[in-house]
């Protein structure tokens, strides 16, 4: 009887020890993991002399991205997205244009986004999935032409920085109370305009719609 009293124990501490602890109302959560800037590219034609007209592209680019949330109430938590600069290669939508190269430029950018997210309620699983809103602000800076351009007269490339609307999914895995894995998918409203000099003549292009899918894996500690 007594021993089986102690298995009983046993039992007890160990389901108790894998039970799932919600968040709840003053959490802090942090995050660092790998994230993805998939960009879904469109713009104008980018007219090079009189009468040549190209498309342009964005390749992906990977970079740590660092996360923090706070919970206002027990399922719901602004959250702030942060990464170090995210760089992209700008390439001709044909094959070689000018003879220079595909590869236009080259594009360095930081897309900080502030979201609020509603956590669904799943009970004690260890599962917890979201779905957030919020807005972005994306800066870009050193933007410069290939060297094989700029010899033929492209110079002075500059971006407007962007300001526009996102939304995510995303779920965090409980490990235990404190650690847990997250994962998610974000979509980023941007859109900007780009100047440059082509032998000295102002150029403009009007609309480039860059609107990136993000995609995020990371782990996380909460306070």
């Amino acid at each position: 009887m007594k021993k089986l009293g102690v298995v009983s124990v046993a039992l007890t501490t160990l389901f108790a020890s894998q039970t799932t602890v919600a968040f709840e109302k003053g959490d802090i959560l942090v995050r660092a993991g790998l994230a993805t800037v998939s960009p879904n590219e469109s713009s104008s034609n980018i007219i090079v002399g009189s009468d040549l007209g190209v498309n342009v592209g964005v390749d992906n680019n990977t970079q740590l991205g660092l996360n923090f949330a706070y919970f206002f109430t027990n399922n719901m938590n602004i959250e702030v997205l942060a990464a170090t600069p995210f760089k992209h290669d700008v390439n001709f939508g044909v094959p070689d244009p000018l003879g220079t190269g595909n590869q236009l430029a080259e594009v360095t950018h930081l897309p900080p986004t502030v979201s609020v997210n509603y956590y669904f309620k799943t009970g004690d699983s260890s599962f917890k999935p979201y779905a957030g809103v919020g807005v972005n602000y994306t800066l870009f800076f050193d933007e410069e032409f290939t060297s094989q351009n700029s010899a033929i007269g492209l110079q002075d490339l500059s971006l407007d920085n962007s300001f526009g609307l996102a939304a995510q999914l995303g779920v965090d895995y409980l490990v235990d109370e404190n650690w847990f894995v997250n994962g998610s998918v974000r979509y980023i409203d941007i859109d900007t305009e780009a100047s440059f000099k082509l032998n000295g003549a102002e150029g403009r292009i009007d609309s480039i719609e860059i609107d990136p899918w993000v995609y995020t894996i990371s782990l996380g500690y909460r306070f």
